[in-house]
């Protein structure tokens, strides 16, 4: 913007590359497009590119049918992995996503993060483990 006040103050390209710290062309670009649309053309405008293959509605179906659960789709454990997310995604909707997709739309769509599992024992008993720390841990420390 600094650029098309010097334009509109009638300032020489090689002047205004040097206040604005640019290359001379880029100067010569931004004088094109000025010439022929005004400040607003030059204005930053959204980033292009390939729409999103599901619409906000969808998103929501898709995170409805997530809170339900793995197992609730058919799965043996309630863990959802990128490869599941996608086929209930395919299921749901019929479209088909990448593992980069489907982590795009996890992440950024639905805003969730990454979970592991905590990898504990099935036969672990939490009394018998507070027993241990109470009693036979602190005989254990003592003996060193």
């Amino acid at each position: 913007m600094r650029a098309v006040e010097l334009f509109e103050e009638g300032r020489a390209n090689a002047e205004i590359a040097r206040a604005v710290g640019v290359c001379s062309e880029s100067v010569r670009r931004w004088r094109r497009v000025w010439e022929e649309g005004g400040a607003q053309a030059l204005r930053r405008r959204t980033a292009t590119g390939r729409p999103p293959k599901l619409d906000d509605a969808q998103v929501e179906r898709v995170r409805a049918e997530l809170e339900r659960g793995a197992q609730a789709h058919g799965f043996e454990a309630d863990l959802w992995t990128l490869e599941r997310v996608g086929l209930v995604v395919e299921h749901v909707k019929g479209v088909s996503l990448s593992r980069a997709s489907v982590w795009r739309l996890l992440t950024g769509r639905l805003g969730w993060s990454l979970q592991r599992p905590e990898r504990r024992a099935v036969e672990r008993k939490e009394s018998e483990i507070a027993r241990w720390i109470t009693h036979e841990w602190p005989r254990v420390k003592k003996g060193r």
